[in-house]
């Protein structure tokens, strides 16, 4: 996010040209995924325009969550136990994004280390990790891959396919909850410099997260209550960054939303996890 990159680009003509450009600006934004330049782009690389391309989010998190997917589909056909399908899926779903979220996670764990709110934020930009970001990392993988084992276990590898894709989806709109209910805490960030997302806007994606994960759900036959869980908990992991970011810093930052997603991934994928039956 230190590189130069251009002004927001205006929309081109038409619902559907301009939908495929905000998901092509999503997908090069949060991910390393070598996404062609569309004939009708003007600007292939400019600064995201968040209030724009927040409708499109909950589709860029489903087209996120492929490649783990079929790592994970992968390894179950080579007939790896579901350990080693989980950390197949989490290492693509890290290369996949080249730890973009996982940074921000790292980088809001440090920042306990500050006293004060400036020294806080300073932390933040520090790109060295120290050994609260280390931690966080390290637990918050364990986790996802050990909830994603158990899910594959107890549900089967469809079961844990879907819920890849799923908790994608809802993990990255959860992480949008900072930037749209707080302001940024500076001014000169690249939370700022992407724009604040109208809470509109992402009404319609939270609706959108919400139909992407009932519709894998039916797919999956996955229980209505797993469903319903997912959805309610990476919607109360972004509320609670919201608290813990208003306290910590008085606004949110971009590594704050990194952190919610993290953290609402985690979340969703134990709720699932708590309504298989053995």
């Amino acid at each position: 996010m230190s590189e130069q990159i251009e002004a927001p680009q205006p929309a081109p003509a038409g619902f559907w040209q301009a939908a495929a450009v905000d998901l092509a600006h999503c997908l090069r934004f949060y991910s390393r995924l070598p996404v062609p330049v569309l004939p009708y782009e003007q600007n292939a690389h400019p600064l995201p325009d968040f209030p724009r391309l927040v409708r499109v989010l909950p589709i860029a998190g489903l087209v996120l969550g492929l490649l783990p997917a079929l790592a994970l589909a992968c390894a179950h056909f080579l007939a790896l136990d579901s350990w080693l399908c989980a950390i197949l899926a989490v290492a693509a779903a890290t290369l996949t994004t080249g730890a973009f979220h996982e940074d921000g996670l790292a980088d809001t764990a440090d920042s306990f280390g500050g006293s004060t709110r400036e020294r806080r934020l300073e932390i933040m930009r520090d790109s060295r990790i120290g050994s609260f970001g280390a931690a966080a990392l390290f637990l918050t993988l364990l986790l996802r891959i050990a909830a994603l084992a158990h899910v594959t276990a107890l549900g089967g590898w469809t079961v844990g396919v879907l819920a890849v894709l799923t908790t994608a989806a809802l993990s990255r709109t959860a992480g949008l909850m900072p930037l749209v209910f707080l302001p940024p805490a500076r001014a000169d960030g690249a939370a700022y410099a992407v724009g604040q997302p109208s809470r509109e806007g992402f009404c319609l994606a939270a609706g959108l997260a919400g139909t992407i994960a009932v519709i894998l759900g039916l797919i999956g036959h996955l229980p209505l209550s797993g469903i319903a869980l997912m959805i309610v908990l990476s919607g109360l992991t972004g509320w609670g960054f919201i608290r813990l970011s208003a306290r910590h810093l008085g606004g949110q930052t971009g590594d704050i939303a990194g952190a919610t997603q993290q953290m609402a991934e985690v979340a969703a994928m134990l709720g699932l996890l708590t309504t298989l039956q053995p």
